[in-house]
Parts: structure tokens; C-alpha cells; sequence
């Protein structure tokens, strides 16, 4: 085996305990649980079907109606407590990627998880 490929091995071993920390972590399974209620609620399903619909409308025509809408179903989304769950939970899942984004990209010197433009397309 040469010794690229052994680096290489070895960085895909700790890349694999990473997500494996991340997937264990309790604020990872909060976010999968909250997922999956909301998976299960159709009338929150509903409701984010809804906003989005109107949100779709008013992009192509603006109207006082659609946003007299969006502003009900808005509300309807913060006091939808499965909603709310979700977005606690994903919003905590962000932070602690972010702070895991942070402890990487501090040791390489450059932002670990930024985007550089590049891909094959």
C-alpha cells in the first residue's frame, strides 16, 4: 500500500467516526425525531404546503390578498407546535455543525466547509 493511499485510508476512517459522532449526537437524533413527527403530521405538512404555495404565487404576482394570506398561514405555522419543534431542532443541528466547522477550520487555517465555486458541472 503506498503511502498516499494509507493517508488516504486514514482520513477516511476518522471522516467515518466524524458523521458517525454527528449521527449519535443527541442534538442530531432531537433533529431526526422532530423530522420525523413533522413527517407524520399532516396537518403541519399541510400548513408548510400551503406557505410555500402562496410564497410560489406571490414570486409571479404580487397581491395584497396572497400576502394577507401568507401572513395567516404564517401564523398558523408559529403556533404549529410540531413546526416549531422542527425548526428548534434544525436550528440547533446548524449551530453545532457550525461550531464543528469552526473546530476544523481553525487547526487547516482556511474555512473547512466553504465553498470554492469548483465542481465538475
Amino acid at each position: 500500500m503506498s503511502e498516499t493511499q494509507a493517508t488516504e485510508d486514514a482520513v477516511g476512517a476518522k471522516l467515518q467516526a466524524f458523521i458517525d459522532a454527528i449521527e449519535e449526537s443527541e442534538t442530531y437524533q432531537q433533529f431526526i425525531e422532530a423530522s420525523e413527527q413533522l413527517e407524520n403530521d399532516d396537518e403541519a405538512k399541510q400548513l408548510l404546503n400551503s406557505y410555500r404555495e402562496k410564497q410560489r404565487q406571490m414570486q409571479m404576482n404580487f397581491d395584497q390578498s396572497l400576502m394577507a394570506d401568507l401572513q395567516e398561514i404564517q401564523q398558523q405555522l408559529d403556533e404549529n407546535e410540531t413546526i416549531q419543534q422542527h425548526q428548534t431542532a434544525q436550528a440547533e443541528l446548524v449551530e453545532l455543525l457550525q461550531q464543528t466547522n469552526d473546530v476544523i477550520s481553525e487547526p487547516i487555517g482556511m474555512e473547512f466547509a466553504q465553498s470554492t465555486g469548483g465542481g465538475c458541472c
